[in-house]
This record gives C-alpha cells, sequence and structure tokens, in this order.
C-alpha cells in the first residue's frame, strides 16, 4: 500500500508540472536560447534591441575639414569701464584663405576667446575677394592702397619669392600670390589696418 501511495504522488507531482510549465532537462535547446536572447542584445523573434548601439556606424565628432585656412594676426584683451566695475572682452584679427585666390579678413569681439575667434571667422567670409592671378599666382602689375592710416604698395618681382612683412605677409601668403615684394610706406604699426590695407591694394588689380 505504502509503495503505491508513493507511486501516485509521484504520478500528481509530474501531471502538475507539465500544466504550469516548469521547465524541465528535456527542454529544447531552442527554448533556452529565445530566453536567453530575450535578455541579452537581441530581442526574440530577431529583431534588435534597440538600446543596444550599433557598431561600426559613423562618428559624431567627425568635422568636414574647411576649404580655407586661418590666421590671426591681432588678439588683444579690451576693457569697458562700467557703473558696476569693469568689463573684459578680447578683440581677434583674423585672415582666411584658400592659397587660390580668395582671402578676407575679419574682426570678432566677445567675451570668451573662442567665441571672438567663430566671430572673426564669419566676419572674414563675409568680406571675401577674389584676386586675378595668373597661371603662375603672380600679380599682373604694381598697385598701391590705402586704410585709415596704413598705406601699402605691392609690386611683382619674379625669382624673388615672398618678400613683405608684417599681417601683410600673411595676406599674401593665404591668398596664394607668390613672387611679390610688398612695402608698407606708413608707419603705422596697427596689424589690422595692414592687413585690410593689403586686401584694398589687391582689390585694385585688373587682370
Amino acid at each position: 500500500m505504502e509503495d503505491t501511495k508513493q507511486q501516485e504522488a509521484t504520478t500528481e507531482a509530474q501531471t502538475t508540472s507539465e500544466q504550469v510549465g516548469t521547465p524541465t532537462a528535456d527542454a529544447p535547446a531552442a527554448n533556452r536560447g529565445q530566453r536567453r536572447g530575450s535578455r541579452g542584445g537581441d530581442a526574440p523573434g530577431g529583431r534588435r534591441n534597440p538600446r543596444r548601439p550599433r557598431r561600426g556606424g559613423r562618428r559624431r565628432d567627425e568635422r568636414i575639414r574647411s576649404e580655407f585656412d586661418q590666421k590671426i594676426v591681432s588678439i588683444r584683451r579690451v576693457t569697458r569701464v562700467m557703473a558696476g566695475g569693469r568689463r573684459f572682452s578680447f578683440s581677434v584679427g583674423m585672415v582666411i584663405g584658400n592659397k587660390k585666390g580668395k582671402v578676407g579678413v575679419g574682426v570678432g569681439k566677445a567675451a570668451d576667446t573662442q567665441l571672438a575667434i567663430e566671430k572673426a571667422v564669419r566676419n572674414a567670409k563675409k568680406n571675401l575677394i577674389i584676386v586675378p592671378l595668373n597661371k603662375d599666382q603672380h600679380i599682373p602689375h604694381d598697385v598701391d592702397a590705402k586704410y585709415a592710416s596704413s598705406e601699402i604698395m605691392i609690386m611683382p618681382a619674379p625669382g624673388r619669392g615672398l618678400v613683405a612683412g608684417s599681417s601683410v605677409r600673411t595676406v599674401l601668403e593665404l591668398a596664394g600670390v607668390k613672387d611679390v615684394t610688398a612695402k608698407i610706406l606708413s608707419r603705422s604699426k596697427n596689424k589690422i589696418n595692414n592687413a585690410r590695407a593689403a586686401v584694398a591694394a589687391l582689390k585694385e588689380l585688373k587682370s
């Protein structure tokens, strides 16, 4: 009698476990894989878990390189006296060019240096000019110009290279001009005015 009762109890326990759905050792491996996949990166049914980042994607920090080279010719701290005290800001003079005939000068002012540089670049792009150069990147004739108190003269000099000083050299380099001699006729030490005088002189060139 006792053996019969134990067999009946074992049979009832197996029947109950099958109805409830308790996993047994004989469960197929596919079902176990599905349960494991629901916890991992892939969702059941072959769908990808949206929370898991994709691999091999494009970086967000990749930036497209600008066609213009840029160089700072002047940076200074400016002080403004207000009712509550002094306010400091930075003024930046920037020259940009593609070394193929395009050049521009801009000025930016802001409380942060990086912001002032960005403003100067935007301002320089608004003031771009196209320099009429021949196939050897030489200017066709002599030219001179005046801006504020700065006066500049630029002359072609084949075989001598670029002979210039101050910010005038920066303007001619970024414009792509070769074999010229530049002379500052005034005594002005203002680099921004000298750069703008050089741009004004390049504007007077005629092909």
